[in-house]
């Protein structure tokens, strides 16, 4: 077994998406060009071949694991102190992929009408989500067993939701409602509603990894039109307004380019190993 330590960096970065409300571990995946592997990994740990997937996916999790742990408290920091500047970095990623993509689906001679309406519909049901995204819902402190039942479909929704470009696992927990009781079961450590949400976490990554493949596989044209939908629509979620400074304005301006120039080199050295 070869392990692959670059994904320690790569985990390192999806680990930190995973911190921001809104940014999807998917899109990071996307832009750092192992988007295809991660589906294609997933799906083969329920197979024979699962154990020549371990070199890929350990130092991932190590990456992700450690970025969440080390940079929880920075990231929140940044997000209530510096939020236009944080999230232009990540809008600059996000836009700077999808030239990318359109490349990819070789948009100009592939996509028809179909394929512009998928994407539009796509976009627009992530637009319309965020929406909803004042309604976060109570900590549910009696959980009975329906509540349970809920917890787990929740983490089985979010998860799915997860492996999505541009749709974020934890903005999904906040639109049904379930964000303010899996945060607080983390910080006070309920073991039970942490095993809860953590099959259905499991469930929904085997299972939306296969359905994801299969889309891949058979329809990749309409596929690639609707990660493009989805990253647009994220755009207009994880926008966070008008800086109100003139200093903030212009720090967001610099994050963003910086985001956007990384997400262009990303996809050149992708290109390059087309």
């Amino acid at each position: 077994m070869m392990i692959e330590w670059k994904n320690l960096l790569r985990g390192f970065v999806m680990g930190t998406s995973d911190v921001i409300p809104g940014v999807s571990g998917g899109t990071m995946a996307l832009i750092l060009g192992i988007y295809g592997r991660l589906i294609d990994g997933i799906n083969k740990l329920t197979t024979k071949e699962w154990k020549s997937q371990l070199g890929f996916f350990i130092p991932l999790g190590i990456g992700m694991g450690t970025a969440i742990l080390a940079l929880s408290n920075v990231i929140e920091w940044l997000l209530l102190d510096y939020p236009e500047p944080t999230f232009s970095l990540f809008i600059g990623l996000i836009l700077g992929t999808i030239p990318f993509l359109m490349r990819e689906a070789d948009y100009r001679r592939s996509f028809t009408g179909k394929h512009y309406a998928i994407l539009a519909v796509a976009a627009a049901v992530v637009i319309a989500s965020g929406l909803l995204q004042e309604d976060t819902g109570d900590i549910m402190t009696s959980i009975s067993l329906s509540g349970y039942v809920f917890l787990f479909f929740a983490g089985w929704l979010a998860s799915s939701a997860m492996l999505l470009p541009g749709v974020s696992g934890s903005f999904v927990l906040l639109i049904i409602g379930a964000y303010p009781t899996v945060i607080a079961a983390v910080s006070s450590l309920n073991l039970l509603v942490l095993i809860v949400v953590g099959l259905g976490i499991v469930v929904g990554i085997l299972i939306m990894s296969k359905f994801i493949h299969f889309l891949l596989r058979n329809h990749s044209k309409g596929t690639y039109a609707t990660m493009i939908g989805l990253l647009i629509g994220s755009l207009f979620v994880v926008f966070p307004g008008i800086p109100g400074s003139i200093g903030l304005f212009f720090a967001s301006v610099v994050m963003f380019l910086i985001g956007f120039g990384l997400a262009v080199i990303l996809g050149q050295i992708n290109n390059s190993k087309l």
